[in-house]
């Protein structure tokens, strides 16, 4: 049943009827619903009908509404919908993934900036890890990075207010800001004593993809960044000029990249995997799966391969380097990576806000659940703020051992 007035009449009633007890009984039955029943008019609403499968009683939704409005200091200032937005976010985070979102129609345009690769801030990837608000990765050459912030530092608080129990979401918004602008985050590390504060200018943040260098003569080491719509035209550049530069082995440098788009990990590793080779599937709700298979070029298949990982590698980084690792037994050398391994699918509302699912779960070629999981590296080096400060970085200098080790066999 459709409702298309602009004033709703809900008829919400107490009446207890007890006609098989007593007459006293049957006058507390009346009493009761005398006092408690409720007409409640709730002016302007529309499209308001309940699928009939569902089977709730959102009279206590309504019920909830009219005393906000008419009870609470604020209640005659509350736009009505604001508060349809909010109730929309207490759904969504009644199933307590931090990865499914909510988006007003503001968030929204802003989520799509951050997709696009081009948005102001400081320059940083956050998530949940154990319900603490975290760094997941800096972008190279961002202010974050530049501040000294690391992957797996915890934000407690920004500018004043603590993040306990924050959402990604609410804290980006926070973040986020005028360029040129500070924010102040409260940082702990595990290094530390005692929690920092760590005052960041806002900039535009233009987020890099791929660079590269030759090592050791003959060794390309391919750094990437993102897995941005971007990425398949920069790997294309940098692969195609080290394969002409005499390259015989390749570092992947995955360290700090916090993914991006699933269909460009798939891409990617058709240039070290055959064709039909298992990339990563899907595991949906219904169990049933959906494959990805690599279809690429095939032009890094023959060369000897080492990736680079640590606790900022996340999403379609693991999808990369497991799907190296399990189908090339591709040595993983570094830390421990993120562990974020969920699809999240964008849905588009028809006011313009939206919402950010979580709909399936990657598992790699040998049937890994990537999430909460990570990957666990074959050689485990640290990269302290020592080696850091002196200049050194014994991640890649144990790379090209293994990688050298692999050329003379």
């Amino acid at each position: 049943m459709k409702f298309t007035s602009k004033q709703i009449i809900l008829a919400v009633s107490a009446v207890m009827i007890a006609a098989l007890l007593s007459g006293g009984f049957y006058y507390f039955g009346y009493k009761t619903g005398v006092q408690q029943s409720k007409t409640i008019i709730i002016e302007e609403a529309r499209n308001i009908e309940t699928p009939e499968k569902i089977g709730v009683d959102f009279s206590v939704f309504w019920q909830a509404w009219e005393k906000l409005k008419e009870e609470h200091v604020r209640g005659a200032e509350a736009k009505n919908q604001d508060l349809v937005y909010g109730a929309i976010s207490g759904m969504v985070d009644s199933l307590k993934d931090p990865n499914t979102n909510f988006f007003p129609p503001e968030d929204s345009k802003k989520f799509e900036e951050d997709v696009n690769g081009s948005f102001g801030g400081i320059g940083a990837e956050i998530g949940i890890r154990d319900d603490q608000l975290v760094i997941v990765a800096p972008l190279k050459g961002s202010p974050a990075e530049r501040a000294g912030l690391k992957s797996g530092d915890k934000i407690l608080k920004v500018d004043d207010k603590v993040t306990a129990g924050m959402k990604v979401n609410d804290a980006v918004k926070i973040i986020r800001g005028e360029i040129g602008a500070k924010v102040v985050l409260m940082i702990s590390r595990k290094d530390w004593e005692n929690p920092k504060d760590i005052s960041i200018v806002r900039e535009t943040i233009i987020i890099p993809t791929v660079d590269w260098e030759m090592k050791e003569g003959n060794l390309a080491h391919i750094k990437l960044y993102n897995f941005s719509e971007n990425a398949p035209l920069a790997f294309y550049k940098a692969g195609l000029e080290a394969l002409l530069n005499g390259a015989q082995g390749v570092i992947l440098d995955l360290r700090n990249d916090p993914g991006g788009f699933l269909e460009v990990a798939v891409h990617l590793a058709g240039w070290f995997l055959e064709k039909g080779s298992t990339v990563v599937a899907e595991e949906f709700r219904s169990g049933n799966n959906r494959t990805f298979a690599a279809q690429g070029n095939e032009a890094l298949k023959d060369l000897p391969v080492v990736v680079i990982i640590n606790q900022g590698s996340a999403s379609a980084s693991e999808i990369l380097a497991g799907a190296l690792r399990d189908n090339r037994g591709v040595k993983l050398i570094g830390e421990k990576s993120f562990g974020k391994g969920t699809v999240q699918e964008l849905f588009r509302l028809k006011d313009d806000s939206s919402i950010k699912i979580t709909v399936a779960r990657w598992l790699l070629p040998n049937g890994q659940v990537i999430d909460e999981n990570g990957l666990q590296p074959d050689y485990e080096v640290k990269l302290t703020e020592e080696d850091a400060k002196a200049g050194k970085d014994p991640q890649l200098e144990k790379a090209i051992e293994v990688l050298k080790a692999e050329l003379s066999k």
